[in-house]
């Protein structure tokens, strides 16, 4: 797959047919700029250069060079990796490593389409945005461990915690980070472990069921949710399909974090939580 032509000093003689420089350029669909940059590039040095006047002439059997050029550009490759073919690399293995990173290009287009699709569909679920892979940082936390009969008393034990930490002095950390953890695996309708956290400031005195610790940092899958907690199901099923489809697995106690509620709007269409999914690439 030779491409580098060197070209000789000019001759008024020759078995070939010569054009300038400006009419090869146009047989071809090229520019001449494109053509002067090809010789420096040392793509293309043309078959005879003028010695007075450094006019560029190219022969016909110059036009298949040009137009594997042309052709490889098209495919993907770098100059600098039709160089390579020009110099003598291996043409088999150089097509086949550009096909190899065509296809993780694919890979990758055909995960944002995943994204889109995931925005898209909040138009069925009603959810406000796609999945989202966060870095959560360190976090020291004032938590209460409990058990609730069920989804609609935990925010029942909610205002009591909130009392307890008043009482010890506890400063909330700005911005305000409350959430809850499931501490026991796959899903119950009652009987139900869970942590209440609250992010502060610093530590206090512990009592009456109320401790304090230090979360570390998490990479999360994260998916806000709008409305009824009810229907948290429809953004678990989102981001849990996410986490399955792109090479993730869970890493640790799921986060419902709960930014706007009961507390603060009336309306349950004006609710804003979000779900976070501690994740870490699966493992071969």
């Amino acid at each position: 797959m030779e491409m580098k032509h060197e070209h000789k000093p000019f001759q008024e003689k020759t078995g070939d047919t010569l054009y300038k420089i400006g009419i090869f350029a146009a047989m071809n669909h090229v520019t001449v700029k494109t053509l002067r940059f090809y010789e420096e590039q040392g793509l293309l040095i043309p078959a005879l250069i003028h010695p007075e006047t450094g006019y560029r002439y190219y022969n016909l059997s110059q036009m298949a060079v040009l137009h594997q050029i042309t052709a490889l550009k098209k495919a993907g490759f770098t100059l600098e990796e039709i160089a390579r073919v020009n110099s003598g690399a291996d043409e088999q293995e150089v097509l086949l490593k550009k096909k190899a990173e065509l296809l993780e290009k694919i890979a990758g287009l055909t995960r944002q389409i995943a994204v889109v699709d995931g925005y898209l569909s909040k138009k069925k679920t009603g959810l406000t945005n796609p999945v989202l892979i966060k870095t959560i940082p360190e976090t020291t936390v004032a938590a209460m461990q409990t058990r609730i009969e069920s989804y609609d008393r935990l925010f029942d034990v909610m205002p009591k915690m909130g009392a307890i930490m008043e009482s010890v002095g506890c400063e909330c950390a700005i911005p305000e980070y409350c959430f809850t953890n499931y501490l026991e695996p796959g899903y119950k309708e009652e009987d139900i472990l869970v942590e209440i956290c609250e992010s502060v400031t610093a530590p206090k005195e512990e009592r009456d069921g109320l401790y304090f610790r230090t979360l570390p940092q998490i990479q999360a899958a994260c998916i806000f949710h709008r409305g009824s907690y009810g229907t948290f199901s429809e953004s678990y099923e989102v981001v849990l399909k996410y986490i399955e489809e792109n090479g993730y697995e869970l890493a640790g106690p799921i986060r419902e974090s709960y930014i706007d509620g009961i507390w603060n709007k009336d309306e349950e269409s004006q609710w804003l939580s979000e779900i976070q999914v501690p994740i870490q690439k699966k493992t071969l």
